[in-house]
Order: structure tokens, then C-alpha cells, then sequence
């Protein structure tokens, strides 16, 4: 008889090796590669797969395939919503992920009050009708109502009394809210299966555990496999499924990759505790566009969708403060960029960024003092943007070079004015995407003029141009207006 070969397995990543390793290859991580023994490895073999033990039909032609318009129920949250593509798809599956206390646990209940308050269109999604072997759909055979109020909350972290306690200070006693206080994922799917809920939330997915395998809660086989279970029951009954996930002190979603893999959609819940906005950004999203961002504001009755514009602070016109608009996913939103030139006392000038890339910020400077004239080689530069706010979009260099050159001359910029555009190291000023969206969403702000690439104007305008080829002379621009004594 052949003996079995050892399989090794890294507890970080869920990466497989054929040998014993002191650091795994695929993450980097150290003495975190171990043996998997007996029972476990056929288990983790037998659930490799999401939907190995589904109902199986055979393969069906394309053509075949039934496809009609997708049915979205609102989940009564509009910021969540927006970051959803319109809300919930039947049988969609969701993973909430974000830093201990950011507001987790406050976002699911509130979503489940909601829920248990309109409903949630359940049933077979129609990605899962199938045209020649139709038949009843499996959610009608089990009896399932195609619409149901009930919310099933299912908790491995907190007992029933903290979540009521919740509940009460959030105004959200909906008696369409069942809580249940368990770890082991069968009895979960058991409980689900005889309340045929309409949403489904499990608070955490790093908490369950399945009896079958042998490794404890949270490791890489309990959380993939505990995961598939739940995704594949989803799948087949229809209903929406949300998990939240725990994150690393990198950021990142605790547990495997593949755990990303399986769900629909990964959202990201953001904030610094210092301010009290808190962001929702789709990383990952079957139903919608990606990198959406919905805004909410964290209150004493808990989330509420953040009012106007929450990232602009409207004061007194300052030398080094700059506005822009940026995009995340559709949503534009004016930010203010801040920046601080002063002399080197050190003598090795520093470059601080806070909300931007500090490297794109070096860069930047280089350029400005290259191309525009504007001496920094020997002061320090601080550059913030205001309101916490972290920012990719390469349309915010322009109000980065406006700002620095503000600063280092003391001169105001235009009144009410934005700065958008990309710029490069010769100096060009760069078209950006969603031009006319983002002047639109300055002009509803009260902006009056903005400075924007040359190329790609096309149309009518609703604020008065200030078009740039490139940063050369910045010192005679347009928008800089008079020196300002301090």
C-alpha cells in the first residue's frame, strides 16, 4: 500500500505546501506552515469546493439560460445602498469587513431593522433559472415565501442581551429580528432552514467552527470552510447572506483569499475615531460597479447618511488651501487640500503627507519647483487633506501644485475656486475622467471658477475655466491673486 504523503498547510494565507517550511511562500509570513492530520485533510479536500454538494443539474446550453432583469430590494439605507448598486440581490452574498469598534455590529443591526421593517425579496435569484431543465424553483419546492420580513442575526461574539441593549439605544427593537448566540455553523444553517429568513447576518465569520473539522475557530480551514457552507446554502435557497470578517493589523480581511473569492461583494468600513464619519467602500461587486463609496456620519442613534458635503470645510479663504473634486466609483466629492512650506530647521527638509500618497507627494514637489518655479528644495512641506479623507485620484495633483505654490508665495487663489487635473513630471497638466460630473458637483456647491486641463473641454460649462496646458510660471497664473500679510 502507497503511504500518503504529508500536506502542510499556512495557517495566514491557506496556501498548500508538499514540505515543511519556516516561511511561507506565498504571503512571507514565518513558522506559520503546519501539517495538516487525518480527518482534516479529507475534509478540507471534500470542501474545496463552494457548491461540490449543491443540486446538479448537468450543464445547460447558453442559449438556454433564462436571464431577466435582476430584482434589488432597498435595504432602507441610502448610503448603503449606493455602495450596493441599488440593494440587495436574492441570494447575494456579502462580506463586511473593518477595524474593532469602527461600527460593524451598529451597521448590521440597523440594516436588519430596516429589513425587518420592508422585507427582503427572497427566492431564487434569476442567474439560477435554468431554461430547458427548469422546473419549480428549489426555494418553492422548500416552501420558501418569495418574500419574507423575518431577519435571522446570528452571533458568535455577543450574547442576545448586548445585542438588545444595542438595539435599544439605536431605536431598533424590530420584532422581525431573531437573534441567536452560536458558533457551530451547522446548527446556523439548521436554525435557517426551519425560519426561512429573508436576510441572513452572522457576526463573525472568524467565530464559527465547524465539528467536523479539527482545527480550532478562525483558523484558514475552519473560516474556508465554514464560509462555503453558508455561501452554498445561500446560493441554492435564495436568500441574502451577509458575513462580517475581522481584519489584520495590515488592514486586510482576515483568513484566506479565497474567502474574498467566494462572496459577491467585499465592502470595506473605514473611519479614523477621531472624526465622526465613518466610509463604505465596495472593494468587490457582482452587482454593481466597484469602489463605490457611501458616507455616513457615526451619532448617538447610530449611523446616519452623511449631509451635504462632509469633507469640504467652507472657512475663511487662507495662502495654501486649495479645493478639488474626486471621485470614488460614481460619487464626486469636493475635498480641500492644505499645504504648509516652511524653512527647513533641520536642515534635511521633511515631506509629510496625510490623506495622499507621500511619494506622489515628493514627486510633486520636484515637479514644482522643476517646472513652476517654486523654490522647496530647502523648506519643509506639509500636506493634509481635511477631513481625514485618504485620496487616490491623480485629478487632485493640480490642487496639490496650487496649494504648495500658495503657500510658498503667501498669495491667495481664486475665490470659490476648484483645481482638477493630472499632472505629470514635465509638467503637463492631464485630462481627467468625469470632468463635466465634477464641475456639475462644484457648481451645486456655490464654486464659481476652476482651473482644469486644456484638453477634453467639450460643451457648455456651469463654472467660468481657467484652462492649463501646463505648471510653468505659476507664479503668473490667473488664479493667484494678491500676497496675504500674516
Amino acid at each position: 500500500m502507497a503511504k500518503t504523503s504529508p500536506l502542510y498547510e499556512c495557517t495566514a494565507c491557506g496556501a498548500r505546501h508538499p514540505k515543511a517550511l519556516g516561511k511561507c511562500t506565498a504571503c512571507g509570513a514565518w513558522d506559520t506552515v503546519q501539517e495538516v492530520r487525518g480527518s482534516l485533510k479529507r475534509d478540507l479536500q471534500r470542501a474545496g469546493s463552494a457548491y461540490s454538494q449543491s443540486h446538479y443539474t448537468g450543464p445547460v446550453a447558453l442559449p438556454d439560460v433564462e436571464v431577466t432583469d435582476t430584482q434589488r430590494s432597498p435595504t432602507g439605507l441610502v448610503e448603503l445602498d449606493r455602495v450596493l448598486g441599488g440593494g440587495v440581490v436574492p441570494g447575494m452574498v456579502v462580506l463586511l469587513g473593518g477595524e474593532p469598534g469602527i461600527g460593524k455590529s451598529t451597521l448590521l443591526l440597523q440594516w436588519a431593522a430596516q429589513a425587518g421593517e420592508s422585507g427582503v425579496e427572497s427566492g431564487l435569484g434569476p442567474e439560477d433559472t435554468r431554461g430547458a431543465r427548469g422546473g419549480r424553483r428549489e426555494s418553492e419546492a422548500n416552501g420558501r415565501s418569495p418574500s419574507s420580513s423575518t431577519v435571522l442575526y446570528a452571533s458568535g461574539e455577543e450574547s442576545e442581551r448586548q445585542i438588545k441593549l444595542r438595539a435599544q439605544r439605536l431605536g431598533a427593537e424590530n420584532p422581525g429580528i431573531h437573534l441567536l448566540a452560536e458558533t457551530d455553523v451547522r446548527r446556523i444553517i439548521e436554525e435557517a432552514e426551519r425560519m426561512k429568513p429573508g436576510l441572513l447576518l452572522v457576526d463573525s465569520i472568524q467565530t464559527l467552527f465547524d465539528p467536523d473539522f479539527e482545527s480550532s475557530a478562525g483558523s484558514v480551514s475552519q473560516v474556508r470552510g465554514c464560509a462555503a457552507m453558508l455561501t452554498r446554502w445561500a446560493k441554492t435557497t435564495g436568500t441574502p447572506l451577509v458575513l462580517v470578517g475581522h481584519v489584520t493589523k495590515d488592514g486586510g480581511l482576515a483568513g484566506p483569499k479565497v474567502l474574498e473569492h467566494l462572496v459577491d461583494t467585499v465592502l470595506a468600513f473605514e473611519g479614523d475615531r477621531h472624526h465622526h464619519h465613518r466610509l463604505l467602500r465596495a472593494l468587490k461587486n457582482r452587482f454593481g460597479a466597484a469602489f463605490e463609496l457611501g458616507v455616513f456620519a457615526m451619532t448617538e442613534k447610530g449611523l446616519v447618511p452623511a449631509e451635504g458635503n462632509p469633507f469640504f470645510l467652507d472657512a475663511e479663504p487662507r495662502p495654501g488651501c486649495a479645493a478639488t473634486v474626486v471621485l470614488s466609483g460614481t460619487r464626486p466629492m469636493v475635498v480641500e487640500i492644505q499645504a504648509l512650506v516652511a524653512a527647513a530647521g533641520l536642515g534635511i527638509p521633511r515631506r509629510t503627507a496625510l490623506g495622499i500618497d507621500g511619494q506622489r507627494l515628493s514627486m510633486l514637489c520636484a515637479v514644482a519647483e522643476r517646472r513652476g518655479g517654486v523654490q522647496l528644495h530647502d523648506r519643509d512641506v506639509y500636506v493634509n487633506v481635511a477631513g481625514g479623507l485618504e485620496i487616490e485620484d491623480p485629478a487632485a495633483d493640480l490642487a496639490v501644485i496650487a496649494a504648495l505654490c500658495s503657500s510658498a508665495t503667501g498669495r491667495l487663489l481664486a475665490e470659490k475656486g476648484l483645481f482638477m487635473g493630472e499632472v505629470g513630471l514635465t509638467g503637463e497638466v492631464r485630462p481627467v475622467a468625469q470632468l463635466p460630473l465634477r464641475l456639475q458637483e462644484g457648481a451645486r456647491l456655490g464654486f464659481a471658477c476652476a482651473a482644469v486641463p486644456r484638453l477634453g473641454l467639450e460643451g457648455k460649462s456651469p463654472l467660468d475655466l481657467f484652462p492649463e496646458t501646463s505648471v510653468e510660471r505659476l507664479r503668473g497664473k490667473a488664479w493667484l491673486k494678491g500676497v496675504v500679510e500674516e
